[in-house]
């Protein structure tokens, strides 16, 4: 690896607008080169154009329908066999609030496998080479909305695996050059709120992101080792105790017999 692209390459997927987008900005401007992934083939094009001239790096790019399993594993073979890889952002992400008795069982089985499954088959893709190499990271982005079923079980549900299984993966590799991240968005202003039906502007001003500053801040988290970053939360002290909390309960689970108020 040359001087120039001692950064090496970040992945970034979902790439083509909104959160993923600004990523590639970001990476490209830190010194990364790139391997851009996402559905339309024509905005990761224009993007890698501009990317690649604005910051003089090597940028590429993957068309690939993450709910798709051919594509998923075309991109696991890319990326893979790039012993350059130092960084994967698994942004890419379908959304909606479809509650189950009502929901399309394509719809949701496409959500399932963009939101769990890539994420998962692409974090194994790129992960033995981080470890062999010991160097790089891996970023997932989450949702708050892991934390609250009423949006939808079927969305919050596919964001609680990706915290479940991120805060899992930063303790598999502790004590390793890898670092591991998993971003908590908020309502954050992209396109993929049409997309998934919704109407951002009916929420409240004042808890609307904008990507920009949701990438900034979560950039400045793995920077800093953060497992967890939730751009808009003022008192870290409130992550700590949910987290305590919630290790404190799980503890309180076990027992040789079941608690007295199951007593017939």
């Amino acid at each position: 690896m040359t001087g120039k692209d001692k950064m090496g390459t970040a992945v970034v997927t979902g790439a083509s607008s909104g959160i993923g987008a600004v990523y590639a900005d970001r990476l490209a401007g830190q010194g990364y080169n790139l391997v851009l992934v996402a559905r339309r083939a024509d905005r990761l094009e224009e993007l890698a154009e501009k990317l690649g001239y604005t910051y003089d790096r090597k940028v590429s790019v993957i068309s690939a329908d993450l709910s798709n399993d051919d594509d998923v594993r075309r991109v696991e073979q890319a990326i893979s066999a790039d012993d350059s890889v130092t960084l994967l952002v698994n942004n890419a992400g379908l959304g909606g609030q479809q509650v189950v008795a009502t929901a399309d069982a394509d719809a949701a089985e496409r959500m399932i496998k963009v939101n769990v499954v890539a994420l998962t088959r692409l974090t194994r893709a790129v992960l033995p080479g981080l470890l062999a190499r010991n160097r790089g990271a891996i970023v997932n982005i989450a949702s708050v909305l892991a934390f609250d079923s009423s949006f939808g079980g079927i969305y919050s549900g596919t964001k609680a695996y990706v915290v479940n299984f991120t805060e899992a993966l930063h303790r598999e590799v502790a004590g390793t050059g890898v670092k591991v991240q998993v971003v908590l968005p908020g309502a954050t202003r992209t396109d993929f709120w049409e997309l998934a039906g919704s109407d951002i502007d009916q929420l409240p001003k004042e808890i609307v992101m904008n990507a920009d500053d949701l990438v900034d801040a979560a950039l400045v988290g793995l920077a800093r080792g953060e497992a967890v970053t939730a751009p808009a939360l003022a008192d870290a002290a409130k992550l700590d105790m949910f987290l305590g909390a919630r290790q404190a309960f799980y503890g309180s689970l076990h027992a040789d017999k079941p608690a007295p108020r199951y007593a017939a």
